[in-house]
């Protein structure tokens, strides 16, 4: 059966490690700076033969104003409250603390099942701290090493009984109703977003610019953590939602700032994490401020997602606060033009996370961009087309010899990838290739994706070009050799 189980603990006790350990992955990054998780992650874990979700959570701080630690507080107990069991962890090597014995009291409330675990329990050094873990009156501690996967079948021995339990009351629970079978996944296109391929979204930008603030008001609750504070996101959180009938996994990415400007290891590891949910994903939403559009790194940022071939989408947020909204659109369109030409076409939308407005028009504009990206086209098409652009702007013709397009076909799609055959690809300007792309988009409609358009010569059936011509000695040496050999 499926249950979730929440990890919770002190900052730098091993949650994040014991975390990818469980999902078999490095999804969390783990440092030994403490309170470097700050959100809420979910992964599918995997122990021995129990499949279940875990989550985790953002180090027990004692603080429960509206500070950062104090949010991330909230989070955690949120975590707690919806999980089925929960993991609180120690360090066994520091032993019990106070806030340990806080956090437990606070866990005996309000969590329906409690396992303690002493991690970094390898060695002599922490046998003090696995024995003082009794007095939290939690039952039996389970002594692990996250780092060394050491304890992990304890934990399984743990688990099993709680999830019989968990499965028995379930059972008991379970409604008399009739099962629903999705039936409309074979009507629909082969690219077509589904519950078990979710349309992949990432949300990148730089720091501030409202990235968590708008998940949380698509989501409809306040599931990341946000703030007024530049570079509160860390890891790129990935959350699988029903975004108005279109299923979808968002990833929520940490701020990118400029390279120069990125000098410690942690933030680097939160770009390094961004970039990858960049390559993984299928539309990557661009979020600029309404204050301070196209500024150097948003640009890099957008000409990343198009270099990786990823459907781009450009969203200008908080423009709830814009006093002159005409004029300012006006202005994002024609610099937007100017700065992006590789993006021409793609959708520029305006959007406030505080207030949601805006939020259908951006749905919309997703929609489309996937399916273009997954657009395609017949090579009857094609060529019929390519026989237009031929003849109304022919091709160069370098050192008097005519450039020959003979043929055309999509090779790809996701982005769409075209081939032409021709002679002398290698000799084909750069002007003419743009020429070829700004048609393909314009006639078969597929504004701001980007397109890859591949020359490939057909070859010579000569099989001796590009053979070095002998010279008189070798030629007289090859005719003694016969002569001599007739002899």
């Amino acid at each position: 059966m499926s249950f979730t189980l929440a990890i919770v603990g002190r900052p730098n006790v091993g949650k994040s490690t014991l975390f990818n350990r469980l999902v078999g992955k490095r999804l969390a990054l783990v440092d030994d700076q403490p309170g470097v998780t700050r959100d809420l992650r979910e992964g599918e874990a995997r122990l021995a033969d129990l499949r279940f979700t875990v989550i985790d959570t953002a180090g027990l701080e004692d603080a429960t104003d509206d500070s950062l630690q104090g949010r991330m507080r909230r989070l955690t107990e949120r975590a707690v409250d919806m999980a089925d069991v929960c993991l609180f962890m120690i360090d066994a090597r520091t032993g019990l603390t106070p806030v340990d014995e806080m956090f437990a009291e606070i866990l005996r409330k309000r969590a329906k099942h409690i396992l303690v675990a002493a991690n970094k329990g390898e060695g002599a050094a922490a046998d003090a701290g696995v024995i003082e873990a009794w007095n939290l009156g939690l039952g039996e501690p389970i002594r692990l090493s996250a780092e060394h996967g050491e304890g992990l079948n304890d934990l399984y021995t743990a688990l099993l009984p709680i999830t019989e339990e968990l499965a028995l009351t379930r059972v008991e629970d379970a409604p008399d109703t009739d099962v629903a079978v999705d039936v409309d996944a074979e009507a629909a296109p082969d690219h077509a977003p589904t519950k078990s391929k979710p349309l992949q979204i990432a949300v990148v930008g730089r720091p501030n610019a409202g990235k968590s603030t708008l998940i949380n008001q698509i989501l409809g609750e306040d599931r990341l953590l946000t703030g007024p504070e530049a570079g509160i996101t860390r890891d790129a959180i990935s959350l699988q939602i029903d975004w108005n009938g279109t299923p979808c996994r968002i990833f929520d990415t940490a701020g990118m700032r400029k390279k120069a400007r990125v000098q410690e290891k942690l933030e680097k590891l939160s770009v390094s994490d961004g970039l990858r949910a960049v390559k993984f994903a299928e539309v990557v939403v661009v979020l600029l401020d309404a204050a301070i559009p196209f500024e150097q790194q948003d640009l890099r940022i957008a000409d990343l997602a198009e270099r990786e071939g990823r459907a781009v989408v450009v969203a200008v947020n908080k423009w709830d606060v814009e006093p002159e909204k005409q004029q300012k659109l006006r202005d994002l369109k024609e610099a937007f033009t100017r700065l992006l030409p590789q993006l021409k076409g793609a959708p520029l939308i305006t959007v406030s996370a505080k207030t949601g407005k805006g939020l259908d028009r951006l749905h919309a504009a997703i929609a489309r961009a996937h399916d273009i990206w997954n657009r395609r086209v017949t090579t009857a098409q094609l060529n019929r087309w390519l026989e237009g652009m031929v003849a109304a702007h022919p091709p160069p013709a370098p050192q008097g010899r005519r450039i020959k397009l003979k043929y055309m076909t999509q090779a790809k799609t996701r982005p769409p990838g075209f081939v032409v055959m021709c002679s002398h690809p290698d000799k084909m300007p750069e002007s003419y290739t743009r020429y070829l792309v700004n048609g393909l988009r314009e006639t078969f409609d597929m504004p701001g994706t980007p397109i890859r358009l591949t020359l490939r010569g057909q070859g010579d059936k000569n099989p001796y070009k590009g053979r070095k011509k002998p010279g008189p000695s070798k030629l007289r040496k090859h005719l003694g050799k016969g002569r001599a050999d007739d002899r």
